[in-house]
């Protein structure tokens, strides 16, 4: 028989709601985590005392956005609507059955007038990191170094032609130093030294100008931002910088790079890198600084079927190329961008047998870079068991960050334009990325225990009933 619901909707006067919320739920490991009222202390100076209605507690506003981040909702009117409905995103807001829960655009509102040009995501970030330093999380042996493109919201048929000043490397001036040391020593005249950057025609985003247009091989082109990141070998982020899309790895690394604090690089050993970054000056500085680089092998560019440049010998001593023929390629100068240039003499490649493979022109010309001895002790390393150990490691911490962030985050698009916004936003996405990891980590060991103390209770009673 079918029956049929005759009961009416009475009005709940008092409810618990921490009992309707599982206990192995996310939430509760969350809310655990950290002191949240450190929040409230790290918003507290851009609240005025006295003046203005009350304002919405700001322990809320960012509770809601990492709600949005770490559960992998789409925007934040659908992070208002989740929550209403969800007992435990009330529970974790603190917020009773019949509170109301504040509206979708409060944040929104709430970042312009309040924490727009202010360090309070920063801030945010580097608590919830110290918490993870101080519950002995992290390990700083090895960091990874690796970045992302995520797609600006930018139209990509929107831009306009623009001559841009590009800037100076940022080793521009050491460079031009050792270059005219090098031409010194080999008595040529000295170089003037140019601090400024070349100028360059580029596609200027006109919905979003501070983005930079993106082609990397088959993939799309598109106005995108570049992602940064330093992380530890247990994947909690340590810092993370964004740049414009266009910006090469090699070049966004020292951003990110010197945001490592003094006390981060005592601990460090090991910086992990994928071939992107392999660049003379920035090994250098990371050998410089007492770390060892660890990189992958880089195919060379040289076109098929002719001799590769590891196959031409450098003799250290007398500073020259000894051919596959056993023909000497001499210093003859230094260029501009730092590369020493050893050439052939015409004679020794007439009639060469090797020189189809070698060259089509008169002469065979070789560069050397001036840090080039810092390319070969990377190689060197490749071939140690601590790039065995380590370099493998990638794929478990640096490259599932980024998955993560895509797929779980749902930040394939940047949500916001202009790179502040962006920045921040993606700032306050790794701190949801690191509490997260934080919360999980420090509860799963006591659920582990708490079942197994379970099943150990389970089986002393059965073993009980089965002696009887």
């Amino acid at each position: 028989m079918m029956s049929v619901n005759n009961s009416k909707q009475m009005d709940i006067y008092k409810i618990n709601i921490e009992q309707y919320i599982p206990k192995e739920h996310l939430v509760r490991k969350l809310k655990k985590a950290i002191d949240w009222n450190k929040i409230r202390e790290i918003a507290k100076p851009y609240y005025h005392e006295s003046k203005g209605r009350p304002s919405i507690d700001p322990v809320i506003l960012f509770k809601m956005v990492m709600i949005n981040y770490i559960f992998g909702l789409h925007s934040m009117r659908k992070t208002e609507q989740e929550i209403i409905v969800n007992l435990a995103y009330r529970w974790f807001l603190d917020l009773e059955i019949d509170d109301k829960v504040p509206d979708y655009s409060t944040y929104s509102k709430n970042y312009e007038r309040r924490f727009k040009g202010t360090t309070v995501f920063k801030e945010i970030f580097e608590y919830i990191l110290n918490e993870c330093a101080k519950n002995k999380l992290l390990k700083l042996d090895s960091i990874f170094v690796d970045s992302t493109h995520i797609k600006a919201n930018a139209n990509k048929n929107k831009y306009e032609n623009q001559l841009i000043n590009l800037e100076a490397k940022v080793y521009q001036e050491e460079l031009e130093v050792e270059i005219n040391q090098t031409r010194d020593f080999y008595e040529q005249k000295s170089r003037q030294i140019n601090h400024y950057g070349e100028e360059k025609n580029r596609k200027v985003s006109t919905v979003d100008p501070e983005s930079g247009l993106f082609h990397k091989g088959e993939k799309e082109k598109c106005f995108a931002y570049t992602s940064s990141v330093i992380c530890d070998e247990k994947g909690f982020v340590i810092k993370q910088n964004i740049t414009a899309g266009n910006v090469h790895d090699s070049k966004s690394f020292h951003e990110v790079y010197n945001m490592l604090s003094e006390k981060e690089r005592a601990s460090i050993l090991n910086v992990v890198a994928d071939s992107g970054y392999i660049n003379p000056y920035l090994i250098r500085r990371i050998v410089k600084d007492g770390f060892v680089p660890i990189m992958p092998y880089k195919r060379p560019m040289t076109k098929k079927g002719y001799f590769k440049k590891y196959e031409y010998v450098y003799d250290e001593y007398y500073d020259e190329y000894i051919c596959p023929n056993n023909k000497v390629l001499t210093y003859k100068t230094t260029e501009k961008n730092g590369y020493k240039k050893y050439e052939s003499k015409a004679y020794n490649c007439e009639n060469c047998p090797f020189k189809d493979g070698c060259t089509k022109s008169a002469t065979k010309v070789i560069l050397r870079h001036i840090w080039e001895e810092y390319i070969e002790l990377k190689e060197e390393i490749r071939h140690s068991a601590v790039y065995a150990e380590e370099y493998p490691k990638r794929s478990k911490t640096i490259e599932r960050i980024f998955g993560d962030l895509k797929e779980k985050f749902n930040l394939r698009y940047t949500r916001y334009r202009g790179k502040e916004k962006v920045n921040n936003d993606l700032t306050l996405a790794f701190a949801c990325m690191n509490l997260k990891k934080m919360a999980t980590w420090l509860y799963k060991d006591v659920e582990t225990s708490s079942e197994n103390m379970f099943l150990f209770m389970k089986t002393l009673v059965f073993l009980e009933i089965f002696d009887n």
